[in-house]
């Protein structure tokens, strides 16, 4: 099972992959093992397009699966402020839209890569 967002350049990619996954692990019916993960498909003009993969054994329910996970990663991104949104481009804006390497481990986010 796979479900993508876009998510805008202005927020780190650490923290959106802890909260696409944090949302998987809290999905009845998504397996464990394998554990869900997270790629980067594109890098859009203006956004960062994320896909959560995760699976499962009840094919039965998968409609009801996709529901509680995009429940779930609604609930997670606005649990910690972060918009599912992707940008309009209306101008070029007074400084760069980049994410500081002091906030790449913005919470949830962990480590110290």
């Amino acid at each position: 099972m796979h479900s993508e967002v876009n998510i805008g350049y202005g927020v780190p990619w650490r923290q959106v992959e802890a909260l696409l996954l944090e949302a998987a692990n809290r999905t009845p019916n998504l397996l464990k093992e394998p554990p869900p993960y997270v790629i980067q498909l594109k890098l859009g003009e203006f956004a960062v397009t994320y896909q959560i993969d995760g699976f499962t054994d009840r094919a039965d329910m998968m409609q009801w699966i996709y529901t509680d996970l995009h429940r779930n990663i609604l609930d997670q991104f606005n649990e910690h402020g972060v918009q599912i949104m992707t940008p309009a481009y209306e101008g070029d804006p007074e400084s760069p839209k980049i994410v500081a390497k002091d906030q790449w481990f913005t919470s949830p986010a962990t480590g110290n890569e």
